[in-house]
């Protein structure tokens, strides 16, 4: 057969290939628009939309990343819900899409440092910070900060996107909880008082990027420093002797007024003198006890907190109460002083009125290792509601008006403190179910969003408490156990980590070592907490300890 010519070897190529399908060449019309009308049609989108359109080119990312967009959408999923409930806040017109709010409202919802002037908010991000709380999903990290378990346990805090740490051996240290998480100050203590015991840290908002650390001591002894941030030090202000008193269980601060707390239940309230020709770096001179209370029915484990106002300082201690034939139950005691440390009022209420059972029908907390009866004049179900009332609580948290406590049931209990001038009174405790072993620590802040943690350290649970269970919908909201969602991560091992060779694992789906170390079931626990847990906007930070003694603090971002 003759030689094919080129011609008729591309005519051939043509057919063998497909053919190509043709594009609909509809205008785009909304391109078209100025951008003005653009983000008018971008604002009707949900948020999933929204994110697609960004997606699209350059110009409508940055059209649909508009920041009023994302301030109505914020304001529309976690503001609104929360203003309705005001008193006497009347619904907004949904028509208008008025973002404006009272400023008694805005601080009452705790987002008034979004709309200060002079602040630019990043509306996208605040709302994808939210909108990850709300599911429970962060990255997680984690700091090691010791080779072996402190004795007493390492104290931890946190304020301002910076972990306080002190012990012992390493002394006073300092982490950033945001970015790039390091070591940015450690000192160690000034005397030998023994092993620090409570740790403080001055919430006040300061001009100055400084923060006011007390340090109690076992000796009794307390010490105030200064965390100068952009210094990255700790400046000694002031150190006081070791007392006969006892050990110093807690300790509170709001300069120039701190409150140490001791092991024999004696609370004093001290006064610095502000010496405003005083550097921060010197030392101040020794304080005015205002005033010292015995108290004779505080049991651990206790919150203290000191709030000052222009008026007078008010003291708070909530504490475990032990009550005859009732088991355990919580108490709050109230001081309010003026500002010369005169007393003004002292008041005590206890929540026993709840956990209070006739005799008839309690169980002496003595009885509870006793095996349950077969049959009696005390049901099963009853029972086990004795022995969940009798066990002692095993952390407490107090923020005004909020007092959460946890059990060794695997359930936490939720109280409303009521602080008026007429009386102070602990509504009846409601019980939060959701976890699925004992519960060793839980923080609640003043807004109601608590955080809590297991005793192996894999289950965190995130609540919105905020407003208690007065109202009906908050009580179906308990029922049906939407008030809490699990925390799910994904490990991020820090490059600290990895250099310091620790035997990290993931988050949640860890596996008990096969070792004889005494735990239950013969089998070494990876990790256990020892109650310590903190939160901020962003972040949760909790303190976790290897079976090895190995410490770490595991950060569990949200941003």
């Amino acid at each position: 057969m003759g030689k094919r010519s080129r011609e008729e070897e591309d005519e051939a190529a043509a057919k063998e290939r497909p053919t190509k399908c043709t594009r609909s060449s509809t205008d785009d019309l909304l391109s078209k628009l100025s951008d003005e009308l653009i983000l008018r049609v971008l604002a009707f989108l949900p948020v999933s939309q929204l994110a697609v359109c960004q997606r699209l080119s350059s110009k409508y990312h940055t059209l649909a990343g508009d920041s009023q967009i994302w301030k109505s959408h914020y304001y529309n999923r976690f503001v609104r819900p929360r203003a309705s409930r005001l008193p006497g806040l009347k619904e907004l017109d949904d028509s208008s899409h008025s973002l404006h709010f009272a400023s008694k409202a805005s601080r009452w919802l705790d987002d008034e440092h979004l709309v200060e002037r002079g602040r630019k908010t990043n509306w996208k991000r605040q709302y994808k910070l939210r909108h990850n709380w709300t599911k429970g999903t962060c990255a997680v990290n984690e700091i090691p900060v010791a080779e072996e378990a402190a004795v007493p346990p390492l104290l931890v805090q946190m304020h301002d996107g910076i972990i306080y740490m002190a012990d012992q051996t390493d002394g006073l240290r300092a982490w950033t909880a945001q970015g790039e998480r390091k070591l940015i100050a450690q000192r160690a203590f000034e005397k030998d008082h023994g092993p620090p015991t409570a740790l403080a840290i001055d919430t006040q908002q300061h001009p100055e990027p400084t923060s006011t650390l007390l340090v109690g001591f076992q000796d009794g002894a307390f010490a105030m420093y200064a965390l100068q941030v952009d210094e990255e030090k700790f400046v000694p202000r002031y150190g006081h002797e070791a007392s006969s008193n006892g050990v110093v269980s807690a300790v509170a601060v709001a300069y120039p007024y701190a409150v140490t707390m001791t092991a024999t239940h004696l609370m004093s309230l001290y006064r610095f003198s502000r010496q405003a020709d005083k550097a921060e770096t010197e030392m101040l001179d020794p304080p005015r006890l205002l005033y010292s209370l015995k108290s004779h029915n505080v049991w651990p484990p206790l919150s203290t907190s000191l709030r000052k106002s222009e008026r007078n300082i008010t003291i708070s201690i909530a504490y475990a109460l032990p009550t005859y034939l009732s088991g355990w139950t919580v108490g709050i005691q109230e001081v309010k002083l003026d500002l010369t440390g005169k007393l003004l009022d002292s008041r005590l209420a206890s929540a026993i009125d709840q956990h209070y059972r006739p005799l008839a029908f309690s169980l002496p907390p003595m009885m509870q290792h006793l095996p349950l009866p077969v049959s009696g004049s005390l049901a099963t179900a009853t029972m086990m509601e004795m022995r969940h009332i009798h066990s002692k609580p095993t952390s407490l948290s107090y923020t005004h008006p909020y007092l959460l406590v946890s059990h060794p049931d695997n359930t936490l209990t939720l109280y409303l403190v009521t602080s008026n001038t007429e009386s102070l009174c602990i509504s009846a405790g409601s019980r939060l179910w959701g976890h699925t072993s004992s519960v060793s620590g839980a923080h609640v802040a003043a807004r109601g969003k608590a955080v809590s943690v297991s005793r192996r350290g894999d289950e965190l649970r995130v609540w919105e408490l905020e407003g208690g269970f007065a109202s009906t919908a908050a009580r179906k909201r308990l029922a049906s156990g939407e008030l809490s969602v699990q925390i799910r991560a994904e490990k991020r091992v820090m490059h600290e980590a990895a250099q310091a060779g620790l035997d990290l694992t993931s988050v949640g789906s860890a596996a008990p070592d096969k070792a004889d170390d005494g735990t239950e079931d013969g089998a070494a626990e990876l990790t256990l907490t020892r109650g310590w847990i903190g939160f901020d906007d962003e972040q949760v930070v909790v303190l976790k300890e290897r079976s090895g003694g190995r410490q770490a603090l595991v950060v569990y971002d949200f941003t």
